[in-house]
């Protein structure tokens, strides 16, 4: 009996070890969405209909804010991160702020209201939501050129000077 323990063991372990790899990218980097490892990828439309694909920015620092317009904290931190966005832009700096809660009207309006320069995504099936598990708002993810999480903030306001050491961190 414990010979087939053994090798029923043993055959379970080749088998496991034989299967292809899930979440890893070719480079073998694996992705999911906390620090240190590659950010999922994911594809969405702006409040114009322009379609941003993340793995498509490879090359760019990208801030990945998860907000809504209902949420008072993502409000309070806007303006700081429009502000980060327009000193760094130029050097290859690009947020997307992805919502989930709100209609394309209402995001249209909030960032309307708060002038906001930036892609503003709608994640109308929560899928990207999902994928990165966001559980609280705000949520961000800086991420560098490369594809990597470097730093993951949940709940803020952030302040823009946490936001912007963190940007210059990315573009090192």
């Amino acid at each position: 009996m414990t010979m087939g323990i053994i090798l029923l063991a043993g055959a379970l372990w080749i088998a496991l070890s034989a299967a292809p790899d899930q979440g890893k990218t070719a480079q073998g980097l694996e992705t999911a969405p906390k620090e240190g490892f590659l950010a999922p990828d994911f594809t969405l439309q702006d409040l114009n209909g322009q379609t941003y694909t993340l793995s498509d920015l490879q090359g760019q620092a990208v801030l990945l804010n998860f907000w809504a317009t209902w949420c008072p904290p993502c409000r309070a931190e806007m303006p700081a991160i429009a502000q980060v966005y327009a000193d760094y832009q130029a050097q290859g700096f690009l947020v997307l702020a992805v919502t989930a809660d709100d209609t394309r009207a209402e995001a249209a309006s909030f960032a309307a209201e708060y002038g906001l320069p930036f892609p503003i995504l709608v994640d109308s099936s929560a899928q990207v939501a999902r994928a990165y598990r966001i559980t609280s708002l705000p949520t961000s993810f800086f991420i560098t050129p490369q594809g990597i999480i470097q730093k993951m903030i949940v709940g803020g306001p952030m302040s823009e000077a946490g936001i912007r050491a963190n940007v210059e961190g990315l573009l090192k």
